[in-house]
This record gives C-alpha cells, structure tokens and sequence, in this order.
C-alpha cells in the first residue's frame, strides 16, 4: 500500500469524508497528484528591500514605460517569448472523451511538465468553460499577449481545424493543434526510418489511415507533403473518396487531395496490398485485413490503450510495428515533437509554424536514430536527449529559412 504524500498546498488530505480512507492512499496516480504537479518559480531573488524596489515598484515602471513605447521590447524584459498557453475545452481528453475542463486540468498539467521535461519551455494549463468556437477564439486572443505561443490541446474535431485556424490568422505567434501536428511529426519521422530500413523511400509506399479526425487528417497532410506514393483515410463508413456525398467540409477537402488510387469501400479493402497501415481511431483491424497487406509491410497502430492490431497480431504478417503505448517498441509519442518544435519556434520567435518547420522536425527526429536503426527501433526514445535539441534546432533553422523567424 502506497504511503499518503501530505502536500501542503492541499486543503483536507481528507476530503473524502471522515470515514473514507485517502483515494492515495492505496492509488499512487493520486498519491502524485495530490495538490496538483506544478508550481510557480520566481527566476530571481527578493532578499532585501534593494531587490524588491527593481523586481516590483519603482523599478518594474521604468521597464513597463519601456515597453509601452516599444511593444517589441516585451520579448526581452518579461517571460512572454518563452511560455506557452496549453489551451483546451475538455471536449476531447485522451481516450476519455467529452469530460470538460476540470477533468482536463491533470492532462493539461502534465502537458505543461513535459514541456518543461523535455524542451526547457514554461508552460500555463488553461481550461476552458466554453464550447463555442467564437468563444473560443476570443478568449484565446484575449490572453495572448501574455504568451509567446498557443499549444491547442484536445479539442474535438471538426472544431479543431476551424479554431487553429482562425486564431492563427489573428495572431502573430505560433499555434498549434498537438493532437493533429504532433502526432503526424512523429508518425513521419518513424516512416521516414522504416522505409529506409526497407530500402525503399516514402515516395514508394501506399499508406491507409483509420481515422479521419484531427490526426488522421494532419497525418494525411504531412505523408501528401512529404511525398507519399498515395495514401487513403478511413472513416466509420468507410474509404473517403471523391464519390462519397455524405462528407463533411474537412473530409470533401481531404478527399481532394488523397486516395489517388480512387479506392472506394471499407478499410478493409483499402489494406488489400497496402504498404502501410496508420491507427488514429482505435476499433479492431481484422487479422485477415492485416494478412492482405503487401509483403513488407509497417504496422502503426496507436490507439490507446488498445491498438487496432495488436502487436502479436501484427508481427506475423509486417517487417515495422509500431503503437502508442510505451510497453512496446516503437512508441509514437507526441513528447518527441512538441517541446521542441515550440523550442525551436520560440528560440528564433517565429510568428507561426509552417508545413517546413513541421517537416523538419520530423527530419530531424528521425535522424536521431541514424545507424542504430532497426526492426524495434525507428524512432527514438522520449529520454534520448538527443532528441529536444535536434527537433529544435532544426525548427530554428527551417523558420529563418521560410521567413517567419524575427530574430
């Protein structure tokens, strides 16, 4: 039995009752969170009277005076040009779905510690009590003078495109959706990798997505500008194609510029032959589905906690598997790309993250791996520290290369 952490900051270490044992005291998740994982640091001293008249009054009106004739200023004197807003409304958290912006706070914790883990970037939670995009929206441009960047977090879909773009519009710092970018950063790194183990280049693959949401369709996206032989995405009613009249605004577009093949019918026909298969949407891939793929084949199954195909499954009939769980080898995870693709954009204060940018970084994770790559390893591990420093500067580099660096 775990033993019960006191943290001082809780209010009742009790609040279950006067009766009821601590939920930590027989759960160590509890036991961790108990009074939350974040704290606030001050980056400088207050020991005497000197230091709080230059941290505070009078000191800080000279700075405020400052910057208020030179807005450009505020990137130097305070700690906007490295932190960033983890802003979501609940609506998709994890695999728990719709549970709204209290539940969310211990994911948008976590979220703002793996920033700091793995990038060295300061991170601020927001939740948000509302679901309206317009809302959502104005909210976000309200606080962002505050923030360097805006990292959207777990917002459903189709909501999700329309409000990452439309507040990128409006801002002139980075925005970014994890839930669609990250994922298909890493996802292209560890491609990028399997195919060079195989010989072959992204060029010459066929892939097929289950999954049309956020990361289904900014995966598709990234294989289309990374040069993908083809690529077909599925949703619950199958194949997304140009004949479909049942689509949405997303999908019509996404059927624009996918499928070249013009594969109609369920997912399962779309594997028949395919090179590779990419799992964004959890259900049950059939073993006979996977067995009809072409010899060679990769596997990259990332729901959580149960992949598509299992990786016992997969295994008999793919040369590369992959899944989101961390049990496994292979694992595509999120944490590999975002702290420093924000690293990067923030270093140089890139005004947004561009397709180039998001290429690079997966160039460069991929990279990371170099001639230890192997079958159980295509893409690296989320405590190599190799990692954050190669994604970042490389992001750096491709900003000032495509113009959007100010510095």
């Amino acid at each position: 039995m775990a033993a019960e952490i006191i943290n001082p900051r809780s209010k009742n270490n009790t609040d279950q009752g006067d009766s009821a044992e601590p939920l930590d005291s027989f759960d160590p998740a509890f036991a961790l969170h108990r009074g939350g994982k974040m704290a606030v640091q001050a980056t400088v001293p207050i020991r005497n009277k000197d230091d709080l008249s230059l941290a505070y009054t009078p000191g800080v009106a000279r700075v405020c005076t400052a910057i208020a004739e030179n807005p450009e200023l505020v990137d130097d004197y305070t700690w906007k040009s490295s932190v960033v807003a983890v802003v979501t409304d609940g609506t998709a958290v994890l695999g728990l779905g719709d549970i709204g912006p209290e539940a969310s706070l211990p994911v948008m914790e976590g979220k703002a510690i793996l920033f700091k883990q793995f990038g060295g970037v300061d991170a601020v939670p927001i939740a948000l009590a509302c679901t309206d995009v317009d809302e959502i929206i104005e909210t976000v441009v309200r606080l962002a003078p505050s923030f360097g960047g805006v990292n959207l977090e777990d917002i459903s879909a189709p909501r999700c495109f329309e409000i990452e773009r439309r507040l990128q519009e409006r801002l002139d710092i980075p925005v970014f959706h994890d839930d669609q970018h990250g994922t298909a950063v890493v996802t292209l790194a560890a491609l990028r990798n399997a195919a060079r183990l195989s010989g072959r280049a992204v060029g010459d693959l066929r892939a097929v997505i289950s999954g049309a949401g956020a990361a289904g369709v900014a995966i598709a996206k990234m294989l289309v500008e990374a040069g993908i032989g083809d690529v077909a995405v599925a949703d619950r009613k199958g194949v997304v194609s140009r004949d479909r009249d049942d689509l949405t605004p997303v999908k019509r577009e996404l059927a624009e510029f996918t499928n070249k093949a013009g594969i109609s019918g369920t997912l399962e026909t779309a594997l028949d032959g395919a090179d590779v298969f990419i799992g964004v949407s959890g259900g049950t891939v059939p073993e006979e589905a996977v067995a009809s793929m072409a010899k060679g084949a990769f596997v990259f199954a990332m729901a959580n906690p149960n992949p598509e195909v299992h990786p016992e499954v997969a295994h008999k009939y793919a040369a590369v598997v992959a899944t989101g769980r961390s049990d496994f080898p292979n694992q595509i995870n999120n944490v590999l790309a975002f702290p420093g693709i924000f690293a990067g954009a923030l270093q140089v204060r890139a005004s947004r993250i561009t397709e180039g940018m998001k290429i690079a970084a997966a160039e460069a994770l991929a990279a990371v791996v170099g001639d230890d790559l192997a079958p159980d390893y295509v893409i690296p591990s989320p405590f190599d520290e190799r990692v954050a420093p190669a994604v970042t500067a490389a992001v750096a580099a491709a900003a000032r290369a495509e113009g959007v660096a100010r510095r």
